[in-house]
């Protein structure tokens, strides 16, 4: 039973719970921040989140000289939980779980914090040893991501520790619990020390035990999956470099490895208040960012991960499956993607046969034209996306339609859709009609990186063609063949039998040649089943 996606949003009012379902909060009373969730879970694992809420006291904040837990955190983190289970009681939560991690439980007072916490908001907060953390981070993962082949590292970044879930075909091997988090690190080796001096210090005391719990000879070339604020920033900042600005989530950024010691060199060159204009970095969190970067960095050195995935799911929605007693499965992405596509379109009323036929025409063009263009596999999960979502801009309105597709498809929740993806599933899509993509006149894709611009035109040119040869929304066109002459690319058409003509469809499919064209670096001819070729200024 693979889970729905967990979509983070805020109600302005409070939702009706859904017939059968359990209105549930999660609280997780971290090192670094308090966060909340509020959901309604389903018997068959569908998950509805209705609002979250998040706070940042830093409990950990101090805690390594004294020892004990400071009083203004404490007030704070209070104030929060405060808030917190008098929104879950407004939202008529049948239960609230409230679970606590390494700051409170390395802290001498931090029995006595709770009895505060108790007496403030009715709640009793359970105390989570690492290995509970690591196994929660590691069940929220399970929904989320393909686990269920090949190694898997699991790593969460707390303010206080680090957890480890070490799996092997979705089969956790061990979990593991390393007094490395962000905060903690940043006030034993960063403050008060050079930037450089601190990180090459901090590298230096975690690496032994890094060593000792992730051996080479098992862990090399795992798949690493990163949650908490260190990996999500950490994706941010890839993705602004990349010139994705605007990405609805960073969940499921797949970065080089590599990235984290750019960016970790570039950091440490720079004062707390110079991060703070980083694209991507979130400013809570730049002065303890370098030390979270250096504990993942070691980790990647260690094991040089084959894939370096962020998640935004960690204890929390981990917490939330489990109370809710709901056992996730190994996921299965496509699957899930392809039924939150088909969803998401659906809720925008699109027009399915029209939808269907210009991504199997689109689909026909990349397999016969694909690889020659320079398009990679994984490119034609991203035009079948593109050319199923191109029309639901409709759902706004007719003129501009390409446009509202765009803001639509950049804004809405996928699962198993990377960030950098769904960029490229909304521009294909936006240029299926209308001008060509341009890098001056057009802000968001001119704020591409070169790559992602040249795989957008690629696929846009194929939508484009695809979507002319449907111009009368009929499916008169059975099927397009392609044949490299010395001189040109011709694409000539098998009609449907029941269509009466395919001419409109024809003369559609030339006026949007033009793209392809381009692409391709040569003309581009239509081809009518008499053999005569068909030009943009025909009579249709």
């Amino acid at each position: 039973m693979a889970l729905s996606p967990l979509r983070l949003h805020s109600s302005p009012s409070r939702p009706a719970r859904e017939e059968g379902a359990q209105r549930i909060a999660a609280i997780d009373i971290g090192s670094n921040s308090i966060r909340q969730i509020v959901a309604d879970v389903s018997a068959n694992g569908a998950i509805r989140v209705i609002d979250e809420m998040k706070a940042a006291p830093r409990l950990q904040s101090g805690l390594h000289e004294t020892g004990a837990l400071g009083e203004e955190p404490m007030r704070l983190a209070i104030e929060s939980a405060t808030r917190m289970a008098t929104l879950a009681r407004q939202y008529g939560c049948r239960r609230i779980e409230a679970v606590a991690t390494s700051a409170v439980r390395g802290a001498s007072n931090g029995a006595a914090f709770l009895r505060q916490v108790r007496e403030a908001t009715g709640l009793r907060v359970k105390i989570l040893a690492g290995e509970e953390e690591a196994r929660l981070a590691f069940r929220s993962a399970l929904a989320h991501f393909d686990l269920g082949r090949g190694r898997a590292v699991v790593m969460d970044i707390g303010g206080g520790s680090v957890e480890f879930a070490l799996a092997a075909e979705g089969i956790v091997e061990r979990y593991v619990s390393l007094p490395f988090g962000a905060v903690r690190l940043t006030e034993e080796f960063i403050a008060g020390r050079t930037a450089a001096k601190g990180v090459r210090k901090l590298r230096k005391a975690v690496r032994g035990d890094i060593e000792r719990v992730l051996p080479v000879r098992d862990w090399r070339g795992a798949e690493l999956i990163g949650s908490g604020g260190t990996f999500t920033n950490l994706a941010g900042m890839v993705l602004a470099r990349q010139g994705i600005r605007i990405a609805h989530s960073v969940h499921g950024t797949r970065m080089p490895w590599h990235e984290i010691e750019h960016l970790l060199e570039l950091l440490q060159e720079l004062t707390p208040t110079e991060r703070l204009a980083v694209a991507g970095l979130n400013a809570a969190r730049a002065d303890i960012i370098l030390a979270g970067l250096a504990v993942a960095a070691e980790v990647c050195a260690r094991i040089e991960p084959r894939g370096l995935v962020a998640s935004v799911y960690g204890i929390r929605e981990g917490l939330l499956l489990e109370t809710a007693r709901v056992a996730p499965v190994v996921s299965d992405p496509g699957e899930a993607r392809e039924r939150s596509v088909r969803e998401f379109a659906e809720r925008c009323h699109y027009e399915e046969p029209h939808s269907r036929q210009v991504q199997r025409l689109a689909l026909q063009l990349f397999d016969s034209l694909g690889a020659r263009l320079g398009c990679v596999p994984s490119d034609r999960a991203v035009l079948a996306d593109a050319a199923l979502l191109h029309d639901v801009g409709y759902h706004i309105n007719y003129q501009k339609h390409h446009k509202h597709s765009f803001h639509l498809i950049q804004h809405a929740d996928f699962l198993g859709m990377t960030p950098d993806e769904q960029s490229v599933v909304a521009h294909v899509a936006r240029y299926h009609r209308g001008a060509a993509p341009d890098r001056v006149k057009h802000v968001e894709y001119g704020a591409l990186d070169r790559g992602m611009r040249a795989r957008i035109q690629r696929l846009a040119a194929l939508l484009r063609v695809a979507d002319g040869f449907d111009r009368g929304h009929s499916a008169a066109v059975e099927k397009v063949r392609v044949r490299w002459l010395r001189r040109a690319l011709r694409i000539s058409v098998q009609p449907n039998p029941a269509a009466p003509s395919v001419r409109l469809e024809l003369w559609g499919a030339a006026r949007k040649k033009g793209l392809l064209e381009e692409v391709a670096g040569a003309p581009v001819e239509i081809v009518a089943p008499d053999g005569s070729v068909v030009e943009p200024g025909d009579d249709a």
